[in-house]
């Protein structure tokens, strides 16, 4: 206030009034001799980090909270503690965002026949391709819905394939992504679980036979239960949360799916997940297959370096 009024009072006067006035007990004295002083060493590090916080935020679709910007702080070499980043995220007017409520899109179709759950809660894989998970979330736009279908494995997070489009129909969505995740993959799918939800686009014939026909077993979770579903569950909302939410509406479907080419990148190659160990997924399975790479019997030291 001294600053900004100084200029047309003088210092003496506006501080004599902000005494007068009980919002402040600073003389002209203090004020002069706290402006010759040099800047503290927590000072000169503040502003070398504020600006370094909001671009690295800004880089991350500006939804990183303090756990995960503290982590990137410290991957990107800063020795910084998690109570200094959430002070300085507070001083530079950052935050996390956060999830809204779930929106269901998935209707089950009581004329198909159940399938077993094979995962009963268990989001657990120890290699590749051993379990992925499905679902699809919705996103609105100038234009109407649209619909995007995720495959995801389950050991690293990845987002395996997915599919933008203006319908739900089995044929036409869910089932597209499936063939361009099992592509990805070479059609080697023997011994992988095929988890979704019970809704009817999964559930369809079509879409069944198409699992079993690339050799991975099918399973589904009960009717109107988010938990038996609920990785996929948690990477919707985040899509949502992270994209979506940040961006606003697209105007039409091909924005959305512009939009989610590079979310679906961020998330598998930069993006930190608390789950992974502040890892990405990319690094999750460049790390497996490097162990796999490793010659047996070769000393655990040598492999680190």
């Amino acid at each position: 206030m001294v600053d900004k009024m100084r200029g047309r009072f003088g210092v003496e006067l506006v501080c004599r009034v902000m005494r007068q006035a009980e919002v402040g007990f600073l003389t002209a004295r203090g004020y002069r001799a706290a402006k010759a002083r040099p800047a503290s060493a927590r000072q000169l590090r503040d502003e070398l980090l504020i600006p370094e916080i909001r671009r690295l935020h800004a880089e991350n679709y500006g939804v990183y909270g303090v756990r995960k910007m503290h982590a990137l702080l410290r991957r990107q070499g800063w020795a910084i503690g998690r109570d200094q980043t959430g002070r300085l995220m507070r001083l530079t007017g950052v935050r996390g965002v956060k999830r809204s409520k779930k929106v269901f899109t998935t209707k089950p179709d009581p004329a198909n026949a159940k399938l077993k759950d094979l995962v009963q809660r268990r989001f657990t894989a120890d290699t590749p391709r051993r379990l992925w998970v499905a679902d699809v979330p919705y996103v609105a736009t100038w234009s109407g819905f649209a619909y995007v279908a995720f495959v995801t494995d389950v050991f690293s997070r990845r987002i395996v394939e997915w599919n933008v489009a203006s319908t739900l129909k089995a044929n036409i969505l869910p089932l597209q992504a499936l063939n361009m995740a099992a592509w990805a993959a070479d059609g080697k799918l023997d011994g992988l679980v095929h988890h979704d939800d019970h809704g009817s686009n999964y559930l369809a014939v079509v879409y069944i036979d198409r699992i079993e026909e690339l050799g991975a077993t099918p399973s589904t979770g009960t009717v109107g239960d988010s938990f038996d579903n609920a990785m996929a569950e948690a990477i919707n909302g985040l899509y949502k949360t992270e994209l979506t939410r940040r961006r606003g509406p697209g105007r039409t479907v091909e924005q959305v799916e512009l939009a989610t080419l590079e979310c679906v990148w961020w998330w598998n190659n930069q993006r930190l997940h608390g789950e992974l160990d502040m890892r990405t997924p990319a690094e999750v399975e460049a790390d497996y297959y490097a162990g796999l790479d490793t010659p047996l019997g070769t000393p655990v030291s040598q492999t680190a370096r």
